[in-house]
């Protein structure tokens, strides 16, 4: 077990605390909406849970790196550089804003797209895997969060890099934990919503969410 060795000076009851704590706020953080959840939403009705798995999947890899950069003080450069975080933002602008103009051309294609009646074109799993992380990867804010929030979470007296590595990983499993639900409900929902009118509809909101995600990333300041 880490929390015994992370505990120095009889402090595990309060490492347990504070974790107890992370958790909680991770909950809280997994629950607010933003460029991960619009995708993984969306491959999860278009396509299916197991499409939506291999998105979070990716994206959870996507938090492991964040978290695993804070480790070793690597996302801190996003927070001391303001050139390193403008050139992370303009780059996940482009990548958000091309998703979304992607999604509303296929909407505007319409059933010559996605065919009449048909389900969408089956994607695979490794390339959800890399969409997943890219959207993540795309979004500095998931890095200087990374780098400001995990270290609130140390209590003194406690190795730090353990402790960090200790949290981010229970970062990533509650997220698992909050998108395998908002997966299985768009899952559920996507039986429903696929005849070709409602996908249609379905990517015409997804482009104008991603977009208009695109835009709020560059007037967002840090």
């Amino acid at each position: 077990m880490w929390l015994p060795v992370l505990a120095v000076g009889g402090e595990h009851g309060v490492m347990v605390q504070s974790l107890i704590l992370f958790i909680g706020a991770a909950i809280v953080v997994a629950m607010v909406p933003g460029p991960s959840t619009a995708v993984i939403v969306r491959e999860s009705v278009r396509s299916g849970r197991r499409a939506g798995v291999a998105v979070m999947l990716g994206n959870e890899a996507g938090v492991l790196l964040w978290g695993m950069a804070a480790v070793f003080g690597l996302s801190a450069l996003l927070l001391a550089s303001r050139i390193a975080y403008d050139v992370m933002r303009f780059a996940g602008v482009v990548f958000l804003i091309t998703m979304g103009v992607r999604a509303l051309w296929q909407a505007r294609r319409g059933s010559a797209e996605a065919g009449e009646g048909a389900p969408a074109a089956a994607v695979s799993h490794g390339r959800l895997f890399r969409l997943g992380l890219l959207t993540n990867a795309a979004n500095p804010k998931a890095g200087v969060f990374a780098v400001s929030f995990l270290p609130q979470f140390v209590p003194h007296g406690v190795a730090v890099m353990p402790a960090l590595a200790l949290l981010a990983v229970v970062w990533a499993l509650v997220d698992v934990a909050w998108y395998l639900g908002v997966i299985w409900l768009a899952g559920r929902a996507g039986r429903v919503l696929r005849s070709p009118r409602v996908r249609r509809r379905m990517e015409q909101v997804s482009g104008v969410v991603l977009v208009g995600l695109g835009v709020r990333l560059v007037t967002d300041s840090r």
